[in-house]
């Protein structure tokens, strides 16, 4: 036994519904370890619920696990919004989406999230913002999202260690890879915000809003 598949054996383990939506998107859709997956799955949940929001925001939907995850921490009435580029997973993701009960408090926009955090329809505050789409955008979403997070409100970021090639020279022209660097390098110089990366998967931060 790995120690992988230990940390899966002993954390809570996927319900039916993204059981599968997981079985579903490694048979019908490319770079599915894009997927959060269990154990990250478990994590968005627990601070979710840590937190209970009565708002949350996502960067990236892929296939809507992660929606589902983050809103299992909702408050009474509360509600996720979660926007994705692709608009070819559009159908995949409301399928998704529809086949659990929190479905309901999911709200799926399909746009580029540049343009989409300045819409009037957004003004609003969100106390915990998952960012998971474009790597090279990252710097861009943390402006965007900051004046919608109040003070002590959380933002997550997600694939922050890059499989290592945050550190690896041997990826020092690659446009992601660059844009991980300088998203880190920018938090841990930027005093509006503490945080702390965990080194779970692709490395997850955990950012709060201090000022």
């Amino acid at each position: 036994m790995t120690l992988e598949e230990y940390i899966c054996a002993h954390s809570t383990p996927e319900n039916e519904v993204l059981e599968g939506i997981t079985r579903d998107t490694h048979v019908h859709i490319l770079n599915a370890h894009m997927l959060s997956g269990q154990v990250q799955g478990r994590v968005l949940s627990m601070i979710s619920h840590m937190i209970r929001p009565k708002r949350i925001l996502e960067l990236g939907t892929f296939t809507g696990y992660s929606a589902l995850c983050l809103a299992e921490g909702l408050a009474e009435g509360g509600k996720v919004v979660t926007i994705e580029h692709n608009d070819e997973l559009e159908e995949t993701i409301r399928r998704n989406i529809a086949r659990s009960p929190l479905g309901e408090r999911i709200e799926l926009v399909i746009g580029d999230a540049k343009e989409v955090l300045y819409r009037p329809s957004l003004a609003d505050t969100f106390e915990l913002v998952f960012i998971d789409a474009d790597k090279r955008e990252y710097c861009a979403y943390l402006e965007a999202v900051y004046p919608l997070v109040p003070i002590g409100g959380f933002i997550l970021a997600d694939n922050t260690l890059w499989d290592g090639h945050i550190i690896d020279p041997a990826y020092d022209k690659d446009k992601q890879t660059l844009g991980l660097r300088a998203f880190n390098d920018k938090l841990a110089e930027d005093e509006r915000f503490e945080q702390v990366i965990l080194p779970l998967r692709d490395g997850l931060t955990l950012i709060r809003k201090i000022g």
